[in-house]
């Protein structure tokens, strides 16, 4: 029997019962009363609590249409072909760079491709993209999967000993796909996403300039000292590369820390101090970044793992606030040329000011009288035109 049941509602309901730590959940029987049995009903029994839930319950107009099966079974065989701690490293390391925008479905969703034996996981935010490679032993194919499916599952494979990872057709359309992921007591299975991700691979900058390999944990001591520093959310750090050393310091000049490096030429680039400190987590250990130049992605590399962030612009008449909203985004969408550049002249806007500031001059020569009035409009009126 088939019971449909909102996630997040369930969810809160088992954390909320008390007494045990096993639930039972089986289909209401002849032992409920009338009312219970004559409607379709889910049994659920916790120590001293005892519950019967409707089909469709939790489950409201807001309810995201995303949908996973998951089926317990303490008797299931898996065949392993990915490490279970693997898998939950590589998922932690491509969720957090996902969007968080509704209008950008499909970078909602993390991209797992399984091509010439290796499986990929690909995410991205529109500035940042995450790479992930690992080997696998298994069919190719991709399917796109919502980052709000996977979050649960990171800390799940944790606790698991084998996990195996396939693709299945799904069964409404002969293009749809569903990741399949068995472990020895649960299957989850999830219906891929709608849409296509972009070329990622066309993203991925080449021909460096600038190397640097460092470590992170020293780095990410130094990302957070200048982050007390700063008076604003948005904190751009300057990244100053040469002489066997890594240099950080605030554009303001307010701080600056030197970390030891393998160096390979020299560069400088601007980026968001918090989009540095989520890639030396994601990185761990030791890092390597590569550098075009200042106006380019830079590249963050790490064993299996590679991520692409834009850099911030580093014009010296900017303040730190103006600069953070200027960062320019990694193009991972299909999307059509937009200019966003005011088109109109500055000549025909210092006309305009000058003729207000002209006609505010006649007014008040033509109203001597009425001084008060005159010093109100000689105010206004440049203001409103500018």
């Amino acid at each position: 029997m088939d019971f449909t049941i909102g996630r997040k509602g369930f969810l809160t309901y088992l954390k909320s019962l008390g007494g045990s730590n096993i639930v039972k959940v089986v289909p209401s029987n002849g032992d409920a009363s009338g009312l219970r049995v004559a409607d379709k009903r889910l049994k659920v029994v916790c120590g001293a609590n005892t519950s019967y839930l409707d089909d469709m319950a939790w489950v409201g107009d807001k309810t995201p249409l995303t949908l996973c099966d998951v089926r317990v079974s303490p008797s299931n065989t898996v065949k392993p072909n990915l490490g279970a701690l693997e898998l939950s490293e590589a998922l932690s390391r491509v969720v957090p760079f996902t969007t968080t925008e509704d209008s950008k479905p499909v970078l909602q969703c993390v991209l797992f491709r399984v091509k010439d034996g290796k499986l990929t996981l690909v995410s991205a935010d529109g500035y940042r993209l995450a790479i992930v490679k690992l080997d696998f032993d298994g069919d190719e194919g991709q399917v796109l999967i919502n980052r709000d499916e996977l979050r649960g599952i990171i800390s799940a494979l944790r606790r698991a000993y084998r996990v195996r990872v396939g693709f299945e057709k799904s069964g409404e359309s002969l293009d749809g796909m569903s990741l399949v992921l068995n472990t020895e007591l649960i299957r989850y299975k999830w219906r891929g996403a709608d849409g296509n991700f972009p070329e990622y691979e066309k993203l991925i900058p080449a021909d460096f300039n600038t190397f640097v390999s460092f470590d992170t944990n020293e780095a990410i001591r130094a990302v957070s000292s200048l982050k007390v520093l700063s008076d604003s959310k948005n904190y751009p750090i300057d990244l100053t590369i040469g002489n066997g050393k890594l240099t950080m310091s605030s554009p303001d000049e307010k701080g600056q820390a030197e970390i030891p490096a393998d160096t390979q030429g020299e560069g400088k680039i601007r980026l968001d101090g918090s989009y540095l400190a989520d890639a030396l987590r994601a990185c761990g250990g030791m890092v390597e970044l590569k550098l075009v130049d200042s106006k380019s992605p830079m590249l963050f590399t790490s064993p299996d793992y590679e991520l692409v962030v834009m850099p911030m612009f580093a014009g010296e008449s900017q303040t730190p606030k103006s600069e953070a909203q200027t960062a320019e985004p990694v193009k991972v969408e299909p999307e059509t040329a937009e200019n966003t550049e005011t088109t109109e002249p500055e000549a025909e806007i210092e006309t305009e000011k000058a003729n207000a500031v002209a006609e505010a001059e006649a007014i008040a020569n033509a109203k001597a009288e009425k001084p008060k009035h005159k010093a109100k409009r000689k105010v206004k009126e440049p203001v409103a035109v500018a």
